[in-house]
């Protein structure tokens, strides 16, 4: 299983055969190394419905004919754009071809934002573990520090948790410190910070916080894990 990181909170994973891609947010991220005419993901993982996550979903999904996953009511509205979509909701877990991804609480909030001035409710905003090849990685998505990231640790042996540290909208670094204990992953990394400005962080100030024996890395965009 390859692992990569793209700037903002984007993930790629590449196993059996098969490339998905977390909250494809492109156009607009300054950080990120990708472009949209370049990806043809079979999935898209969707967090939650705040266009930075939702991204360029729509174009890449439309170009590609990507199989899109998302919170349930976020998944009928792309599939009343034309998306192939399959929906889920928390708590739930679905064996896909590809692996098993199951939906987490998340606290944070969940709208698209249209340019006519609307704003659409997208249902409740989430974390994703995925597990493939005896391996689990967890995409806590945009949230605030929760307790029940306790018992998302003791029932998951996670190999990897992506943690937002931005603060202002999510976590900030001290809160996602805390948050990398109570899940225990073998490893954690910072995301969803720099992106804009009331995300600014020094993502060393979270790595200097983790408790000893917590491994915390730093990934650039483009950069990738073999897990």
């Amino acid at each position: 299983m390859k692992i990569s990181y793209h700037g903002h909170s984007i993930i790629k994973i590449i196993t059996n055969g098969k490339t998905i891609l977390f909250d494809p947010f492109i156009t607009g991220n300054e950080l990120t190394d990708l472009k949209v005419e370049d990806e043809q993901p079979d999935v898209i993982i969707l967090t939650h419905g705040h266009n930075d996550h939702v991204g360029d979903t729509e174009a890449i999904a439309n170009k590609s004919g990507s199989l899109v996953i998302a919170p349930n009511e976020l998944a009928v509205y792309l599939g009343w754009q034309g998306l192939n979509t399959h929906g889920m909701n928390i708590g739930g877990a679905y064996q896909f071809d590809f692996g098993q991804v199951k939906y987490t609480k998340a606290f944070h909030s969940s709208a698209i934002t249209t340019e006519d001035q609307q704003i659409i409710y997208m249902g409740m905003p989430a974390g994703v573990l995925f597990t493939a090849e005896g391996k689990t990685i967890y995409h806590a998505g945009d949230t605030g520090l929760f307790s029940d990231m306790k018992l998302i640790g003791e029932r998951h042996s996670i190999d990897i948790a992506f943690l937002p540290i931005g603060d202002n909208f999510t976590m900030g670094p001290e809160d996602a410190a805390v948050a990398a204990k109570y899940i225990g992953a073998k490893m954690v990394v910072p995301v969803h910070y720099d992106t804009f400005p009331p995300i600014r962080q020094n993502p060393q100030t979270f790595i200097d916080l983790l408790e000893e024996g917590i491994d915390g890395k730093i990934m650039k965009p483009g950069d990738y894990l073999e897990c």
